[in-house]
């Protein structure tokens, strides 16, 4: 899972509310890329991207309907652009990623995410990347690599791999849409409506994916109700706690936890252990990222 940023004042002191808040993300979304493996099978991944966002679209739809902030008509272009990228492109193609890709080597792919976010701030916002930039980016793809190839301990190539690593992409431009309306509207009412947008594209899905449900096993169902509750409703409301007590760049550091959190509930829940291709794969994905962001802050 990947996050909405906006940019807030750091605190210098350590905040037990923003830690806790964090903790709580970072649990959650590590947690979403091993239920997903769960509920694979007896829901195709689009059933599954329908029957969690179009619910987590409908509880987005309720909140607004109480905390109405209609954007402007410029924003809610960007807004519904962001959302179609962000909730029905990324999850189609992580869900349908995950049909082969285990939880945690897919979740050190999705982290590539702020490699792809330095890159098209470059092209499109003229930002500097330097050498480094490059080197970092080169280590991170290379670990991608290592990754689809390193299926089940083999040299298989997973093309699996390649369409998580578009839902990382699709998640890098919705972030970089989204990041001016963040200056002017709230963090909680933008991801609201990009819930209740992104979801729209999965109606047409609904029908078939009641059946799917009806006839899927009891632990499918529990699983979907604890993708929407958890790393989607409650994962969104803790992590813009979070932004609010910290400053963005200190907030999205901590998200380096998300994938060894994955590979660790992965291993525990589904007995996913990582092979030594992956695992190198996963460890250089994370480091070319570090080095980004660490060459385009200084």
């Amino acid at each position: 899972m990947t996050a909405i940023t906006g940019d807030t004042g750091a605190k210098s002191r350590f905040d037990v509310v923003a830690f806790l808040a964090i903790v709580v993300t970072i649990v959650f979304w590590a947690s979403s890329f091993v239920v997903i493996r769960v509920c694979l099978g007896p829901l195709t991944p689009v059933e599954l991207a329908t029957a969690r966002y179009v619910t987590a679209g409908l509880i987005a739809f309720g909140y607004l309907a109480f905390r109405w902030i209609a954007p402007s008509r410029q924003d809610f272009l960007r807004i519904s652009v962001a959302a179609i990228l962000f909730i029905a492109a990324y999850a189609v193609l992580l869900n349908t990623g995950e049909q082969t890709v285990p939880a945690g080597p897919a979740s050190f792919i999705i982290n590539t995410m702020p490699v792809f976010t330095a890159l098209i701030a470059t092209f499109v916002l003229g930002e500097r990347f330097g050498h480094w930039g490059w080197f970092g980016t080169a280590v991170s793809f290379g670990g991608v690599a290592l990754i689809a190839v390193g299926a089940d301990g083999g040299f298989g190539l997973d093309p699996n791999a390649v369409l998580i690593l578009g839902a990382a992409l699709c998640s890098a431009v919705a972030s970089v849409l989204q990041k001016p309306v963040l200056g002017r509207m709230p963090a909680l009412t933008v991801t609201a409506w990009v819930l209740l947008i992104g979801s729209v594209p999965l109606f047409p899905a609904v029908p078939t994916t009641v059946k799917a449900l009806i006839a899927a096993p009891a632990i499918v169902n529990w699983s979907v109700a604890y993708l929407v509750i958890f790393p989607t409703a409650i994962g969104y409301v803790t992590w813009a706690i979070a932004l609010k007590r910290l400053s963005a760049a200190r907030a999205t550091n901590f998200l380096y936890g998300v994938p060894p959190t994955a590979t660790l509930v992965g291993f525990l829940w589904l007995g996913e252990a990582p092979s030594l291709v992956g695992a190198i794969g996963g460890a250089m994905a994370i480091l070319g990222v570090v080095i980004v962001n660490v060459m385009r802050r200084r």
